[in-house]
């Protein structure tokens, strides 16, 4: 994943003594999703933009994407445009 955006590392130190996975519980829908999500084979099921384009600026890769929005649907989240 070079040429996309990247994020924080879940087990990265922040400034106070807890990681950022140590907010998420064990029994957490979104670490299901997490390893689901990432044993996918994306180019296999249609996702075009899995190889990122050389030039522009890098976009979000696609998993990253996908489990955003399987976690709004499982959590009923709605937006409004």
């Amino acid at each position: 994943m070079k040429r996309f955006v990247e994020g924080e590392d879940r087990s990265q130190s922040t400034l106070f003594p807890e990681r950022l996975d140590d907010y998420v519980g064990e029994d957490n829908s979104v670490r299901i999703i997490d390893v689901f999500v990432d044993e996918l084979d994306l180019g296999g099921l249609g996702f075009s933009r899995v190889e990122p384009l050389s030039t522009g600026r890098p976009s979000y890769h696609p998993s990253i994407l996908l489990k955003l929005y399987i976690y709004g649907y499982l959590s009923r989240a709605t937006w409004s445009v």
